[in-house]
């Protein structure tokens, strides 16, 4: 087959390796250790905040979240349909109940029917959104960053305002995404909300193999989270535990892994930025199909690059097209199945779910990696062109 252009690969040129080695040699390789802390560290000055806690996952970050927003049994948390499921699986974690909303155009969930739905679907009750079909209270709303593109932040916050819900933004694809205009100028994707999540998994723009972060606009409850995560200690001498904890904290060696990856993170985002408009480029006189934009006003980190297809003109399906593809040596994949229609979710509310289904039958993600060459983007836009019958 030759040469094979992965979806999205981690990119390890920098100090890993010596970072990594150092952690070895002085044996400190579990949840104690420097590096953990100087990430945090670096993450904080990065974000500008006060706080992070550097934890397992991004799934870990978004479940001490909803710990720390007291998120209980039976509670709604208002979700997107369009993402992965591990935005979605923390809040059945707390026996909570989640709520799917429909996407918009970013492929992030949408503001108007999320307005519209606590206006139309839901009443208050001594502050407390209340869902008018359940009578459960509403208590958050996770807002999935996608893709690296950036969510409608000032129309999402104005409605969690209005109606007393804690936002939650998972930004573990949006590191280094920021807002350029409006209400929340400078402001960095996951530093919007109440709290922040962040994924360092192996295909995120740095990795630390596994591994994510939380924030919170709370130092106090940062500080909080930190301790849940490891596993709720009040005397390490003697094992009190005032609270049940978790086992949360990151390894050293991931922190070695994310101090390096941090470094570099500056000249990852620049790479792509630089490949996404190689890809327009390149795929600028394509009629069959076109590169998702991000949203104005906004500054993203271009994790990943979405095609639409357009199935009206296309030859072949979507599944055709990433087979094809891949019997070529180029990886590409479909978005996620909708969460709502995923068997362990198809008993709870979903809100007029359209657009979601819509993309979901349509968008092809494409190789991204920040060690993508310019000759690997020309091969990718040939076969692409090749498949989808050039420009119409």
């Amino acid at each position: 087959m030759g040469r094979f252009i992965p979806l999205s690969i981690p990119n390890f040129e920098g100090n890993e390796e010596k970072y990594v080695g150092q952690a070895v040699k002085e044996g400190w390789v579990s949840t104690g250790g420097a590096f953990v802390s100087e990430l945090e560290e670096k993450l904080s000055e990065f974000l500008h905040v006060p706080m992070t806690a550097a934890c397992q996952s991004g799934t870990a970050a978004i479940h001490l979240a909803l710990l720390e927003c007291g998120v209980e049994p039976g509670d709604h948390v208002i979700v997107p349909t369009l993402t992965f499921i591990a935005a979605v699986n923390p809040v059945r974690y707390q026996f909570g109940e989640p709520i799917f909303m429909d996407c918009d155009d970013s492929l992030c969930i949408d503001p108007q029917k999320l307005e519209q739905f606590c206006r139309e679907e839901c009443h208050m009750d001594d502050n407390t959104l209340i869902c008018n079909q359940t009578g459960h209270k509403i208590k958050a709303v996770i807002v999935v960053h996608i893709f690296g593109n950036l969510a409608d932040m000032e129309a999402i916050m104005a409605t969690a305002e209005r109606y007393h819900l804690t936002v939650i933004e998972d930004a573990t694809e949006a590191l280094g995404t920021t807002v350029t205009t409006g209400k929340y100028q400078g402001k960095f994707a996951g530093t919007i909300g109440d709290y922040g999540a962040f994924s360092f998994n192996g295909n995120k723009i740095i990795t630390t193999g596994g591994g994510g972060a939380v924030t919170a606009r709370d130092k106090k409850a940062v500080q909080h989270m930190k301790y849940l995560s490891t596993q709720a200690k009040d005397d390490e001498h003697f094992y009190i535990h005032h609270e049940v904890g978790y086992n949360y904290r990151m390894t050293n060696l991931q922190g070695a892994l994310g101090v390096a990856q941090m470094e570099e993170l500056p000249e990852f985002i620049q790479r792509k930025r630089n490949n996404y408009q190689r890809y327009q480029k390149e795929l600028e006189d394509l009629k069959k199909a076109e590169l998702l934009l991000f949203r104005e006003g906004t500054d993203p980190n271009y994790w990943f690059y979405s095609l639409i297809l357009n199935l009206k003109e296309c030859r072949v399906s979507l599944r055709e097209v990433i087979d094809l593809l891949q019997q070529q040596g180029i990886q590409t994949r479909a978005i996620w199945g909708l969460i709502h229609q995923q068997k362990p979710y198809q008993n709870f509310l979903a809100y007029r779910i359209e657009k979601a289904v819509w993309y979901g039958e349509r968008v092809l993600n494409l190789p991204c990696s920040t060690n993508l060459t310019e000759e690997e983007i020309q091969i990718v836009a040939e076969a692409l062109k090749k498949l989808l019958g050039g420009a119409a």
